[in-house]
């Protein structure tokens, strides 16, 4: 006899008996609408944002600054993973003072949800109807050529104010922006356009994370041979920023009127070199749960391709997530979590909704119980850095790659 209790949320309990031989006694819970709405306990796997820790990386990268300098967070990318909105809300709160993405429908995004700040927009722009979107949101767009130039002037012509832009100077990176050589003639075609103003002059780092900074010396020092020349044409008040999160912390020389910094506020250090500069802590934390339980014989092979086969008699644990998630295939027999604070191994081929990992020597789990893909747990802690090594790319992909079908959940 299966034997089922299950309560509603006042209290009252209802015996339910289903026939069967297993001899199990399943108790469940009635949620209300809202809880089953709200609550991370009906998810399969989710994503914990820590706003305490977001919120202290934040005032850690302003006291490194200098008063004068400022804070444009960048919050591309969905934040990199971990929700434009909630981080833009709580670094704003807590000493930045700009924000930046990377197109127009991210910026839009925050100007619906009130957010009021500056925005930077750091891709290219080259269509009327763009400018046209950018003026309406109060965007700020980055321009790298004097076609793009023409384009917004031509559209502001038709605006009772000036268009706010940045001019992109390209120093070695060899992405957007014009030639570090022919900038002061880019700046003064912008400056002689009546309808645009200057608002920044940037450039952009290809190596500041490299131990060896001779690359950003060489970058920099294109950098303010340019700004000598156009500090001489009358500009006005105008904001120089070059600083990505590995130059903020690798140097100080660079930060000028504003950085611009996304790693670092989410807890995590550009590279090995620059821990611990500023007292930062990871923001996201990855969770999920075991859906099911099960042994399995010696010799058994596990999920596609058989990739692992049991050398002995095992316990496996189904996770629910996967690859279309966010954990990449090439983590398969590579990966480690965290079980009641307990590291433990996954095996066999990720796939894209569950992976698998050996229980064998825990007792007492049971389904339902939390995973730690990455983050905290009983004093360990999973890092995306070891996913990075573990796969030989770079921490930033890992965290854009976290799909939207798992939830984030702020904790504090």
């Amino acid at each position: 006899m299966i034997y089922i209790e299950s309560q509603t949320l006042s209290g009252c309990r209802v015996s339910h008996s289903l026939r069967g031989s297993y001899g199990v006694r399943i108790e469940t819970t009635m949620l209300s609408q809202e809880q089953l709405t709200s609550s991370h306990e009906c998810e399969r796997a989710w994503i914990e944002i820590d706003l305490a820790a977001l919120a202290a990386n934040t005032r850690s990268l302003r006291q490194w600054l200098a008063p004068t300098t400022e804070l444009l967070a960048v919050v591309k990318a969905d934040a990199y993973g971990h929700g434009a909105l909630t981080v833009a809300q709580t670094v704003l709160a807590h000493g930045a003072t700009w924000l930046g993405v990377a197109t127009i429908p991210e910026g839009i995004a925050l100007r619906q949800a009130g957010i009021t700040a500056p925005i930077l927009v750091l891709g290219s722009v080259n269509l009327p109807v763009q400018v046209q979107m950018m003026a309406q949101w109060q965007l700020q767009p980055t321009l790298s050529t004097p076609k793009q130039a023409l384009i917004f002037s031509d559209y502001a012509d038709r605006l009772r104010e000036p268009l706010d832009v940045h001019l992109m100077i390209d120093t070695g990176m060899s992405r957007l922006g014009c030639p570090w050589q022919d900038a002061v003639g880019f700046v003064q075609f912008v400056q002689r356009l009546p309808h645009l103003r200057i608002q920044g002059i940037y450039s952009h780092f290809a190596s500041a994370d490299d131990p060896d900074a001779s690359l950003m010396r060489q970058q920099q020092a294109y950098f303010e041979q340019v700004w000598e020349q156009i500090s001489a044409l009358g500009l006005g008040p105008v904001r120089r920023h070059m600083a990505n999160s590995a130059a903020t912390l690798a140097n100080r020389s660079s930060h000028y009127d504003m950085v611009r910094i996304g790693l670092s506020l989410y807890g995590v250090y550009p590279a090995s070199h620059l821990r611990g500069v500023v007292p930062l802590r990871p923001v996201m934390q990855v969770r999920s749960r075991i859906t099911l339980l099960k042994e399995i014989p010696a010799g058994t092979g596990i999920s596609y391709g058989h990739q692992f086969i049991a050398p002995q008699p095992m316990k496996i644990a189904v996770v629910g997530i996967g690859y279309a998630d966010g954990v990449p295939r090439l983590l398969s027999n590579k990966l480690e979590v965290l079980v009641q604070g307990k590291r433990l191994r996954q095996v066999g081929a990720i796939t894209m909704d569950q992976l698998m990992i050996d229980v064998s020597d825990m007792d007492g789990l049971q389904e339902g119980d939390v995973v730690t893909l990455l983050g905290e747990d009983g004093g360990d802690c999973l890092t995306v850095e070891t996913w990075a090594e573990a796969l030989g790319t770079i921490t930033w992909e890992i965290l854009c790659g976290f799909k939207n079908r798992l939830p984030r959940i702020p904790v504090s």
